[in-house]
């Protein structure tokens, strides 16, 4: 009867253990996905207090840098090999420039100068869309 008993007891471990990689293994790829897909078209967009300022097709746009002020600071952004960054900026924190290259869902965001730049699911766009009022 004890060898039974062990038998059993065995076979649920096993059966724990098994469930306990697969839950591993599905929490991996959930993370490796939300941290580093790219989502989308490749197009980008800059908004300043929620209004969208720019939006780039990051496959089409050449390289360049672009000056977004607000209140007397500024952050300049750069746009290189498909790529978008904040390459300066003269908030005190200096996140946004710590941040790097927009390359996950997650957006580059300056709170201080209220800027924000992240990849959009958007149709095709022109090679730069200024939305000024």
């Amino acid at each position: 009867m004890k060898t039974r008993e062990a038998a059993k007891r065995q076979q649920t471990r096993k059966k724990g253990k098994a469930a306990f990689a697969v839950l591993g293994i599905l929490f991996f790829l959930a993370g490796f996905l939300y941290f580093f897909y790219r989502p989308g078209s490749g197009n980008a967009e800059v908004m300043q207090d929620g209004r969208v300022l720019y939006t780039f097709s990051l496959e089409r746009e050449k390289e360049r840098v672009i000056r977004v002020e607000y209140a007397g600071s500024y952050n300049l952004i750069e746009i290189k090999d498909g790529r978008i960054r904040v390459l300066e900026a003269d908030c005190p924190d200096q996140i946004c420039v710590d941040m790097g290259w927009l390359d996950s869902a997650a957006p580059i965001v300056c709170l201080p100068n209220r800027l924000v730049i992240r990849f959009t699911d958007g149709e095709e766009l022109p090679d730069a869309a200024a939305n000024e009022t």
